[in-house]
């Protein structure tokens, strides 16, 4: 388990919202440098210090007391913690995890539990995935107590029958009663469908895929929640049973 933009900062464009004006010898190092300044942090010991990101990492600049020259590198306390890891948090991988919830939102999921349960958790899941149904299966206790709303993403890549599957279900008369079924027939009890995948379908499949993959997950579940600190948690295959207590809460 682990806050997956802490490994994914790569998924959106940089948060450049720097607004007082940079020393000129900051923002030269910056440019020649390709590093997105972000914002201004209050470091300790009088320093200058700036945050900012190249490519998928954070960047930690501080000005000399001259204001001639830029270092780059991590800042540490007396006690050996990285502070500078604290800083690229606050300031780029907090606010990139909350965007990525925003596009998880509004993502076409297979919503199990009410819109008001105080917890909500995505997850990407195979029609043929044997940890996407056992996991399915362990969170039910929570869905069904009112805790969780349970949001299903489907993906299809795993069998060359995960497509079919996965579009049988969600063009079925109610998707999610369909994938309640599959789920508890052990993938026995599928809607008949028959003719070529819709259009719809197949983007919606293709969205999926390629939200996944932007989130950094190359297996199912990949599953998707928000901490008590509003950072964004990743959890890929099945949890164990610290973990659903971590993204689900005390077992009912």
């Amino acid at each position: 388990m682990k806050s997956i933009v802490l490994t994914s900062l790569a998924l959106l464009p940089a948060f450049a919202y720097a607004s007082a004006p940079l020393p000129d010898i900051v923002k030269r190092f910056s440019e020649q440098q390709n590093i997105t300044i972000i914002k201004e942090v209050d470091a300790p010991g009088g320093l200058k210090s700036w945050v900012g990101q190249y490519q998928d990492m954070g960047v930690n600049l501080f000005l000399t007391p001259d204001g001639k020259h830029v270092v780059s590198g991590y800042l540490y306390d007396d006690k050996g913690k990285n502070l500078s890891e604290g800083y690229f948090t606050q300031a780029i991988y907090v606010p990139m995890g909350q965007e990525m919830w925003k596009k998880l939102n509004a993502a076409h999921a297979l919503k199990e539990g009410a819109e008001t349960a105080p917890r909500k958790v995505f997850v990407f899941a195979d029609p043929f995935c044997p940890y996407c149904k056992a996991f399915w299966a362990a969170a039910q206790p929570w869905v069904e107590a009112g805790h969780v709303q349970l949001n299903t993403l489907l993906v299809a890549f795993l069998n060359p029958k995960s497509g079919r599957n996965a579009t049988a279900i969600l063009n079925a008369p109610d998707p999610v009663a369909a994938w309640r079924d599959y789920e508890l027939s052990n993938g026995k009890k599928l809607p008949r469908f028959d003719g070529v995948t819709p259009r719809e379908t197949f983007n919606l499949l293709q969205a999926h895929q390629k939200m996944m993959d932007d989130l950094g997950a190359n297996a199912t579940p990949a599953i998707y929640y928000m901490n008590d600190k509003n950072e964004l948690q990743q959890v890929v295959g099945m949890p164990d049973e610290k973990q659903l207590e971590a993204m689900f809460g005390p077992k009912p």
